[in-house]
């Protein structure tokens, strides 16, 4: 967007779309001119949709950001409203051209420091909870009994704790004792519990669980003394008895906890999970290619991006993996698609189920313009590694980790590979939170902005808006990402939002 167009009632992305994108509701009827195309609105077209501006015949391809999203289900003419009823998904012939457009990424000049909280073993947390965690959800009640405990004014004289938080979860029996289930909810636990988030942890079973806790505690790192604790319900004499071990494991802890102190250390130590959710028309021209120059900027400093959410990037992967830094990373990141299509059939899916209705009625019309949207988060530096959900996330610069496209379950895996910040665009609206993280809402456009204020920390609507460049939008969420790691509140914290949304992939059959 530039200032040539920003005041024109619809935006062409790139020239040879054969769309364009309402920047405002067009009626019926409505002549309008968009960048030399001169059309009618054959049809109302909602604001973030797409108007016709040549005509596509039946079986073409349509184009928007210079690439494939549908194909013309009945011929569609200048004008006409561009979704659900005249495009369909089809199967573009992609060039994944591994590597081919890898750069090195140019180190910045300027040293860019965050104030966080390090930790024995060298990582830095951004926030200082005290974490208690259920290894199946028979101790689920007994875990959030301990951290309710903890509301209020009980942490008045621990300033520097920034809470207790209860990590529960639907499963972690009737499940087989090994296999991918088990080995990916441990896998997820056990990134929680070493997450440099969490001064201390608690965990918590029943006792004939199979996912048994004793595995768990003992594969943690090193934590000084007092800040693991580790009973179970049975043992404990039941759950009153429990949650009073629990109490008192916590109230050990938060002396220790509170003597933590921030300190500034290099933006390198800050990593950041991509999402987006309740995505808009507008998320793919605004929010997330702000977010991608925010990341551009947090790489070139040697900070770590996770991009997410294996089904939001399909039909999208080819510009990834034109930028993987070697062979065996574009590899990677193919067989995670493949395993994905793979999943779907087997379940007699169609990866074309996502857009979600809300997608939709903001204006998305296929996977392919949704992905080629999102997969704008991850801005433009090489692809550097393809990670499994919740895998440590040892990689420096951009990353991919393979999870669902649901949110919760998306961040939950980031946050278990090691994110400490969370950056979440969103178009219809999303509140989402996510203890012990700071989640970071970036709204698409003005209009939710200002409808949703309490809860939308960064307005990327000034971008079609033309109040802002990509670019400056980018370099300000940028400076908001640094402040947040250092100690600001983002709504979701300020709402208390997070005690929820933790929520580990399942995989497998139910026993």
């Amino acid at each position: 967007m530039t200032a040539d167009n920003v005041t024109e009632p619809a935006l062409l992305l790139r020239a040879g779309d054969s769309v364009a994108v309402a920047r405002r509701d067009l009626a019926a009827g409505e002549a309008i001119c968009v960048a030399g195309h001169s059309v009618t609105a054959t049809a109302a077209v909602p604001r973030g949709h797409k108007i016709a501006l040549a005509a596509v015949p039946e079986g073409a391809a349509v184009v928007k950001y210079g690439q494939v999203i549908g194909y013309a289900t009945r011929a569609i003419a200048p004008g006409d409203h561009v979704h659900v009823d005249n495009c369909g998904m089809g199967v573009p012939a992609l060039d994944h051209g591994f590597g081919r457009d890898y750069r090195p990424t140019v180190p910045a000049a300027d040293i860019v420091t965050f104030d966080g909280y390090v930790r024995a073993d060298g990582r830095v947390g951004t926030r200082n909870f005290i974490g208690v965690i259920s290894s199946v959800n028979c101790s689920a009640t007994a875990s959030r009994a301990i951290a309710e405990a903890f509301r209020g004014d009980r942490l008045a004289a621990f300033p520097n704790v920034d809470g207790v938080v209860a990590l529960t979860h639907g499963t972690g029996c009737g499940m087989g004792a090994t296999g991918e289930a088990i080995d990916l909810l441990r896998r997820t636990l056990r990134g929680y519990a070493d997450h440099p988030n969490f001064a201390g942890i608690v965990i918590v079973g029943l006792g004939c669980e199979v996912n048994q806790i004793a595995p768990l505690a003992e594969s943690l790192s090193a934590r000084a003394p007092g800040l693991v604790a580790a009973l179970t319900i049975q043992d404990a004499g039941g759950t009153r008895e429990a949650v009073a071990r629990g109490i008192a494991a916590v109230e050990a802890m938060l002396p220790v906890a509170n003597e933590a102190r921030r300190t500034a250390v290099p933006v390198s130590h800050l990593s950041v999970g991509l999402q987006c959710g309740g995505s808009d028309g507008y998320s793919g021209l605004s929010a997330n290619p702000v977010l991608g120059v925010a990341v551009d900027l947090l790489v070139a400093r040697g900070g770590t991006a996770i991009l997410s959410e294996t089904p939001e990037i399909y039909g999208a992967e080819h510009l990834l993996t034109a930028r993987a830094a070697s062979p065996a990373v574009a590899e990677a990141l193919m067989a995670r698609v493949h395993w994905w299509e793979d999943y779907t059939r087997l379940h007699k899916g169609d990866m074309n189920n996502n857009p979600s209705p809300g997608n939709k009625a903001g204006g998305l019309t296929t996977i392919l313009e949704k992905s080629l949207g999102a997969v704008a988060k991850a801005g433009s530096t090489g692809l550097m590694a393809v990670y499994d959900y919740a895998q440590p996330v040892t990689a420096s610069g951009l990353v991919f980790m393979d999870t669902p496209g649901y949110d919760p379950v998306s961040a939950t895996g980031q946050v278990a590979g090691g994110a400490n910040l969370i950056c979440f665009t969103t178009g219809r609206g999303s509140t989402y939170g996510c203890k012990p993280v700071p989640s970071l809402k970036i709204a698409t456009n003005t209009p939710l902005y200002r409808r949703m204020s309490l809860d939308m920390d960064f307005n990327a609507g000034t971008v079609p808006d033309g109040a802002a460049t990509i670019a400056q939008a980018g370099a300000d969420l940028f400076a908001l990402m640094v402040e947040t790691a250092s100690g600001r509140r983002s709504l979701s914290e300020l709402n208390g939002l997070g005690d929820n949304e933790f929520v580990p992939w399942q995989l497998g059959a139910v026993m």
